[in-house]
């Protein structure tokens, strides 16, 4: 059997499970449509927590998911697969337009988000991981993905992930630029703050 047709049949089984688990179907099309969202509260409210650490992750989860979703664009130009609703019969919850269907980029941009969080905060973000997790598998839940966009999706988000942690400080020019975005950020924000307090007083 060749590999698209275990693709194939393992999307089938999962797919077809949608009728009679309504209710995790719900979560699941909320997973597919809605978890992204959270990921970006989550670098919003790591980057307002003010922490120079915690700033430090979102840049470099932005950074890497920059990477991982360029690299992903280039895979979908180049090895170009239709969606599963294209070709076959599926169960589809939710409206996408046929694009590339490989790999997932809800997969590869959760993953690398994640995962990124799990480098700095390895105790509080197993939660992130899985949610990421949730929101790739989701995506053959409803029927958008097949089970090979999502795994590759996922590799390619956790690989970029791990490849810009451990290079970005040996690569200087890069490391000195971040330190230097985050240096603004914060002159910035304080004169900000600064100029809100004069007013009130004044």
């Amino acid at each position: 059997m060749k590999l698209s047709q275990i693709d194939f049949s393992l999307f089938q089984t999962i797919n077809q499970l949608c009728p009679s688990h309504p209710i995790l179907s719900l979560v699941m099309k909320f997973l597919s449509l809605y978890g992204a969202y959270i990921l970006y509260l989550g670098i919003v409210v790591y980057w307002f927590s003010g922490t120079k650490k915690n700033r430090q992750m979102v840049l470099q989860a932005l950074l890497s998911a920059c990477v991982a979703l360029g690299i992903s664009g280039v895979i979908g130009h180049f090895f170009y697969r239709p969606r599963p609703f294209a070709t076959h019969d599926v169960i589809q919850l939710i409206d996408h337009a046929n694009n590339a269907s490989f790999p997932s980029n809800h997969a590869t941009g959760a993953l690398v988000i994640a995962v990124s969080f799990w480098l700095f905060r390895k105790k509080m973000s197993w939660a992130w991981l899985l949610l990421a997790l949730g929101i790739a598998f989701s995506r053959v839940w409803v029927g958008v993905h097949y089970p090979g966009d999502v795994l590759v999706g996922s590799i390619l988000g956790t690989l970029t992930a791990l490849t810009v942690h451990y290079l970005l400080p040996k690569v200087k020019f890069m490391y000195q630029t971040m330190n230097e975005i985050l240096s603004f950020a914060t002159k910035v924000e304080n004169g900000i703050l600064t100029m809100n307090s004069k007013n009130k007083s004044s």
